[in-house]
């Protein structure tokens, strides 16, 4: 399976018009079309649709273009850091997160590191931990930084001397907001907002002596953002980390933590017998030198 011709696939993909994606790739009709034939001809699967003024996928076509994208990606990952030199350290750094404010900590990094070379770039993803892992295990980004619980097993890890806090954030004027603090109990019988990953947490569970699936869930999220704009409108309480969404007077929201107080840990975590780019590596070896390590708290040392 030739790249050049995954680049016209996807091109058609994006164009639904095998004209418009030959104009974009300036080439002529006949001979993409004849590319895109032999392509299907070599998976022995249709791929596009046909239609008089629209082209489609096909589900086969679909898993294609997921997959030629992220092919595509790691090529152009690889081309960079292959032009990269120990004189002239740049290219792109890939880091995939968590919504966290300790995130804070990565981009402190990267300022420092960038007066010491400015040709490095940065890519960031943002995504619940099965996103983010998924990307590690691709080899799509570098890093990841994750809020726990997650599968370590697979990864090599620095764990960061901080933690985040869970909390509910809900609507300012609410009754509930009068509290300093939330109890399972209080959230037995609200609607609530939760994220994807809290449904399979063991944690969040033993906290509220409840299962998930016993409580009145009215909307899952990938990212608070959004969430927030849920909560704005009454629709429920979503559960969050706190620090994460604007909470001042003017927002009409605010965030209460649970008590007892449930806090979740976080690392920065890369694949395990992971080859760095130079820029890649510099970024690790920074990160090591600003937070103390031992044996918990790091799984490698460069």
């Amino acid at each position: 399976m030739d790249i050049r011709v995954l680049q016209y696939f996807l091109a058609v993909a994006r164009e639904e018009s095998i004209t418009r994606a030959a104009e974009s790739l300036h080439m002529t009709q006949p001979p993409l079309s004849r590319q895109l034939k032999d392509l299907e001809d070599e998976i022995g699967k249709q791929l596009l649709i046909r239609g008089g003024k629209k082209v489609t996928l096909t589900e086969d076509g679909i898993l294609l273009r997921k997959r030629a994208e992220e092919i595509i990606a790691l090529m152009e990952k690889t081309k960079n850091e292959l032009a990269s030199s120990d004189e002239n350290i740049g290219g792109d750094i890939y880091i995939g997160s968590a919504e966290t404010d300790a995130f804070s900590m990565i981009a402190d990094i990267a300022k420092d590191l960038q007066h010491s070379y400015p040709l490095i770039r940065y890519h960031i993803y943002s995504g619940d931990a099965g996103h983010i892992t998924e990307r590690l295990d691709k080899g799509l980004i570098d890093f990841g930084l994750l809020v726990e619980p997650f599968d370590v097993t697979k990864y090599d890890y620095i764990r960061l001397p901080v933690k985040d806090t869970w909390g509910i954030l809900m609507p300012a004027d609410s009754p509930l907001a009068r509290k300093d603090s939330i109890r399972a109990e209080d959230l037995w019988d609200l609607p609530l907002i939760i994220s994807h990953q809290t449904v399979s947490s063991a944690e969040m569970a033993a906290w509220l002596h409840r299962n998930i699936s016993e409580l009145n869930i009215v909307a899952f999220y990938d990212l608070i953002y959004n969430a927030s704009r849920f909560v704005k409108s009454g629709l429920g309480y979503a559960v969050t980390l706190d620090k994460l969404t604007n909470t001042d007077e003017d927002s009409h929201l605010c965030f209460r933590p649970l008590s007892p107080t449930l806090e979740a840990g976080l690392c920065i975590a890369w694949k395990r017998y992971q080859v760095f780019s130079r820029a890649a590596e510099k970024f690790l070896k920074e990160f090591q030198v600003r937070f103390s390590m031992n044996e918990e708290s790091s799984q490698r040392i460069l």
